[in-house]
C-alpha cells in the first residue's frame, strides 16, 4: 500500500487488494493497477487527478453489482467509494444526504427509523449510486417514481477532478443527464433523496400454477395490473414446470385484500404464499439469493404491452429463470422530456437470468440465455440501462434522447474519461 499527499492506494499483493477488486459477478477477475479506498469528495477528485497524470483508465466501485463488472479496470485505476457510506437522514424534511458509497440498505435502515423511504432496488447490498444513475426500480416506484426521479441534487468530481453540484437550479443540463443517464458526466460522491412517509409493513402475495395452465394464468395477471392499485407492484416468474404471478404491496391508504381476492379467483393454485413482513425484510429477503459467489448472466427487455403471441413465446423457455416486474404509475407521469431515463411508458420489464459456479460452463449457460432473450426481441420497445450487458445504449435511449445526452457528454467528458459504464461516446 502506497499513499500520495492525499490518496492511499492498494495495488496487487497489498493486503484488501483481492477483496476489494472482487465484485457481485464471479466471471469477474480483473487485476487493477491501483485500487484508491476514498473516504471523501476530496480524495474522489484526487483520485482522478491521479489517474490522468498516470495516464491510467478509470473505473468507479460502489456496489460492484454491475453485470459486465464495469467497475474493475484491467491495469487501471479503481476508484473505490464503499468507504462513503454515511446516509444522514432529516425526518423533518423528509430527506435524505446520501454518499456515493452507499449500499440500498444502508439508506433503508436510516429512513425506516423514521417510517421514511424512497425509490431503493429490491437487494440491500447494491450500490446506490449505479442504481440510481440508470434510473432506479423498486418496489415504490409505482407510487413515488423511480429512485432518479427523487434526487433532489447531486455532488459531482468531473472529467478534471473539480467538484460540482447538480439540481434543477444549479447545472440543471447536467442534472437531466445524471437522472438516468448512467455514469457518464463524473463520478457523484453525494445524493440528496427526497423520502416519502411510507410506514414500516410490507406484504408479499405469490400464487403458483403448473405450466399447463401458464398461459390463462398469465393473461389474467396482465389484465388485473391494468387496474392494480399504486401501492402494488405485480410480478411474475417462470421456473421449469411452474409459473408463478403476485404483487408486492407497500404502504398505504388501502387494503390489498380485494387484489388477493382477485388473484386467488384466477384459479385453483398449487400453492399461495402471502406474508406480511417489514419493509426492512422486504428489502433483504433476495440477499442471499443475489451471493457473491456465483457466475452470472442475464438479459432483459421492456415490454410496452404484453399481446397474447408475446406470453406464448414467455411460456417457450428452455428451464431457465424469467421473470416480469410491473411499470406504471407514478413512474409514467414523469413526462419523457424531463429526464435522462426513457422508456417511461413501459408496461412490464422482463429478465432472463442464470447462474453456475464452474467456468466450463460458461459458453452452454450464455447462449442459452442470449437465445431465449433473442425469441421476444420482436414484443420489446427498449431496455433498461442497468440490465444492458453487452448492447449499445441506443436500447436504453430513443435517438433524439441520445443525441441531447452526446452533446451534454461532450460538454462534460470529452475525452471519454469515464468509458468504462454503460458508454454514452462524445461527439
Amino acid at each position: 500500500m502506497t499513499a500520495t499527499d492525499t490518496l492511499t492506494l492498494l495495488h496487487p499483493g497489498d493486503t484488501g487488494y483481492d477483496e476489494a477488486r472482487t465484485v457481485w459477478n464471479a466471471m469477474v477477475d480483473r487485476r487493477p493497477a491501483a485500487i484508491a479506498r476514498c473516504r471523501s469528495t476530496a480524495e474522489v477528485a484526487a483520485a482522478v487527478r491521479y489517474a490522468l497524470a498516470n495516464e491510467l483508465e478509470i473505473a468507479v466501485r460502489c456496489g460492484g453489482h454491475n453485470i459486465a463488472g464495469l467497475a474493475v479496470p484491467e491495469g487501471g485505476l479503481m476508484i473505490d467509494l464503499t468507504p462513503m457510506a454515511e446516509v444522514d437522514v432529516d425526518p423533518d424534511a423528509k430527506v435524505a444526504r446520501v454518499q456515493g458509497g452507499a449500499l440500498l440498505g444502508e439508506l433503508d435502515r436510516a429512513a425506516q427509523k423514521y417510517g421514511l423511504a424512497t425509490t431503493a432496488g429490491n437487494v440491500s447490498h447494491t450500490g446506490v449510486g449505479g442504481l440510481t444513475l440508470g434510473g432506479g426500480m423498486g418496489w415504490l416506484a409505482r407510487q413515488y417514481g423511480l429512485a432518479c426521479d427523487n434526487v433532489l441534487s447531486y455532488e459531482l468530481v468531473t472529467a478534471d477532478g473539480d467538484v460540482v453540484t447538480a439540481s434543477a437550479t444549479d447545472n440543471p443540463q447536467l442534472f437531466w443527464g445524471l437522472r438516468g443517464g448512467g455514469g457518464n458526466f463524473g463520478i457523484v460522491t453525494e445524493f440528496v433523496f427526497r423520502l416519502h412517509q411510507i410506514g414500516t409493513r410490507a406484504l408479499v402475495a405469490d400464487f403458483t400454477y403448473p405450466t399447463a395452465e401458464a398461459f390463462e394464468i398469465l393473461q389474467a395477471w396482465r389484465d388485473l395490473n391494468a387496474t392494480a392499485p399504486r401501492q402494488a407492484t405485480f410480478t411474475a416468474s417462470i421456473n421449469g414446470d411452474r409459473v408463478t404471478v403476485g404483487f408486492v404491496w407497500v404502504g398505504a391508504p388501502g387494503n390489498p385484500d380485494a387484489l388477493l381476492d382477485a388473484f386467488r379467483a384466477m384459479g385453483n393454485a398449487t400453492s399461495e404464499s402471502v406474508e406480511e413482513m417489514s419493509y426492512l425484510t422486504l428489502q433483504t429477503r433476495d440477499d442471499n439469493v443475489q451471493g457473491h459467489r456465483f457466475r452470472r448472466y442475464w438479459k432483459g427487455h421492456y415490454f410496452k404491452s404484453l399481446p397474447d403471441e408475446a406470453i406464448r413465446a414467455l411460456l417457450r423457455n428452455p428451464g431457465i429463470g424469467a421473470s416480469l416486474q410491473a411499470y406504471g404509475g407514478a413512474i409514467s407521469e414523469v413526462p419523457d422530456e424531463d429526464a435522462a431515463f426513457s422508456h417511461r411508458d413501459t408496461l412490464f420489464e422482463f429478465v432472463t437470468a442464470t447462474r453456475w459456479e464452474d467456468a466450463k460452463d460458461d459458453d452452454e449457460r450464455i447462449a442459452t440465455i442470449r437465445a431465449y432473450a433473442a425469441t421476444l426481441d420482436q414484443y420489446a420497445g427498449g431496455a433498461y440501462l442497468n440490465t444492458l450487458n453487452g448492447e449499445t445504449v441506443n436500447r436504453a435511449f430513443p435517438p433524439a434522447k441520445l443525441a441531447r445526452l452526446t452533446t451534454l457528454k461532450t460538454i462534460w467528458d470529452q475525452a471519454n474519461i469515464f468509458h468504462l459504464n454503460q458508454n454514452i461516446k462524445p461527439a
